[in-house]
């Protein structure tokens, strides 16, 4: 896509910790595909939103596909459409918080509105990443954007340390792990 592709964003996966969310005995890009697959079945009902959302905005369906995955397990980390304890909203836990991100709710949790918006977010922090770091390749903007979703662009300093200060200190990793799983299996 115009963002750069994400099967070429080197990935070490998901963390000890993240793995052990669904109890799994391992971590990394392993545990990673574990997790997108075990989210397959919920996810291919909101597919066609995340294919048209995708070309719409120039983003891998894959990669929605790996943010919903992670953020909110296909919806099935939800109450009534909100995560994190009423800050985050939506497929994709656009954070509501006005002390975090401040964005409004748009559409309902699982609709093509609120993935419009939150791929908008995930957009708009990938070229913040562009523009803080000129000399990165598309790939390294890519992965960096995708931190920056989770965590803000101030808190992406270099790209060795891009998941220091993400959720789980791994959020770009096991999402870029999971778009390539979601990439090899029809998104």
């Amino acid at each position: 896509m115009s963002y750069g592709n994400i099967g070429s964003v080197e990935t070490s996966g998901a963390s000890w910790q993240t793995a052990q969310g669904d109890k799994l005995g391992y971590s990394g890009v392993a545990a990673s595909h574990t997790m997108a697959e075990i989210d397959m079945g919920r996810m291919s009902q909101y597919k066609s939103k995340i294919i048209k959302v995708g070309q719409k905005q120039g983003v891998d369906p894959a990669l929605i596909a790996a943010i919903i995955s992670r953020a909110s397990r296909a919806g099935n980390a939800l109450k009534d459409g909100w995560g994190d304890y009423k800050n985050t909203w939506g497929l994709m836990q656009v954070d509501v918080n006005p002390n975090g991100g401040g964005h409004k709710k748009e559409g309902g949790w699982d609709s093509e509105k609120h993935l419009n918006q939150a791929t908008g977010i995930l957009v708009h922090f990938i070229i913040r990443i562009k523009n803080k770091f000129p000399d990165w390749s598309k790939e390294q903007q890519l992965k960096g954007g995708i931190a920056a979703y989770s965590t803000g662009d101030g808190n992406v300093h270099s790209y060795s340390g891009v998941d220091e200060l993400t959720t789980g200190g791994d959020y770009s990793n096991d999402v870029t792990a999971r778009a390539q799983w979601y990439k090899n299996n029809g998104y």
